[in-house]
């Protein structure tokens, strides 16, 4: 469940935030860049990835095990930046862990209901996402009056897990994803999977300028900012944090891989899966 920790000292501790693979990096960004002075931990469950094609108990197990994980690191918040994972857990982790601020991922599609001028609205997100209790509670209250269409883009995770944000093959499978949609008249695209900002650039070549695209990111920082305040939980010092990721996968491929896609330094470290329990590598005084 964590370790106690004094309230004064509980500010100094870090924001933690997990996904399956590199697609949270795309959270992380946002929240350093909100929240420069805070520290941060990442963990990337890589050896797992993707989370998408899961049964919803498996990625229970995870997401609970990450936590206790993230908690023994000293996480004061917990940022499940993951919308297959929140969709399948985040209810789960804020009854497991009572005590703990949980922020949680969606897809924008009350924001997109909102801009979209044609009433048609395209959602780019994992099988996984379009098919938890999570999804179609935001679809019931959101979504009336527009049409939505969905794509779950297989193997664009796996693509941008490799390494790839602008290649042909990226291309090709975007273009199969959204043009059918574009021929519908769809003015607004929602990316519901934090890996699929990473290649943002080259959708947004594809679909035009006149094409919105939403990327919940901002608003995730925003809130981790808020609940915060909420908890008397900034971190007060004037110097920036540290930044330190967890993989259990290959470290030197997500340290290569944040290196091109944020605007900052991470140290990047490997931690193992035992049975259901993700074992804790040595010690170092980081924060």
């Amino acid at each position: 469940m964590g370790k106690p920790y004094d309230p004064e000292t509980l500010p100094l501790q870090p924001i933690a935030v997990f996904d399956s693979g590199v697609g949270g990096l795309s959270v992380l960004r946002h929240i350093r860049a909100q929240l420069p002075h805070e520290q941060l931990i990442y963990l990337a469950d890589q050896i797992n990835v993707p989370y998408g094609s899961r049964s919803l108990a498996e990625i229970r197990t995870f997401s609970e095990a990450i936590t206790s994980f993230l908690l023994e690191l000293g996480a004061k918040l917990i940022v499940v930046a993951c919308n297959t994972a929140s969709g399948a857990a985040l209810t789960h982790l804020r009854q497991t862990f009572p005590d703990v601020p949980f922020v949680g991922m969606e897809p924008a599609v009350k924001p997109a209901a909102a801009q979209t001028k044609r009433g048609k609205v395209g959602v780019l997100a994992t099988a996984g996402t379009f098919k938890s209790q999570r999804y179609e509670a935001l679809m019931a209250r959101f979504a009336r009056g527009v049409q939505v269409f969905e794509s779950p883009c297989l193997g664009l995770v796996e693509l941008i897990e490799s390494g790839q944000t602008d290649s042909e093959a990226v291309e090709r499978l975007l273009r199969a994803c959204v043009l059918p949609m574009l021929a519908e008249g769809v003015d607004t695209l929602v990316l519901g999977c934090t890996h699929y900002p990473f290649v943002r650039p080259l959708l947004s070549q594809i679909v035009g300028p006149d094409i919105t695209i939403i990327d919940p990111a901002p608003a995730i920082a925003r809130q981790t900012t808020r609940l915060l305040e909420r908890h008397d939980l900034l971190n007060p010092a004037a110097r920036p944090g540290a930044a330190l990721a967890f993989t259990t996968g290959d470290a030197a491929n997500l340290s290569e891989f944040a290196g091109r896609m944020l605007a900052f330094s991470m140290e990047t470290e490997t931690a193992v899966w035992r049975g259901q329990s993700l074992i804790i590598p040595p010690r170092r005084t980081i924060w």
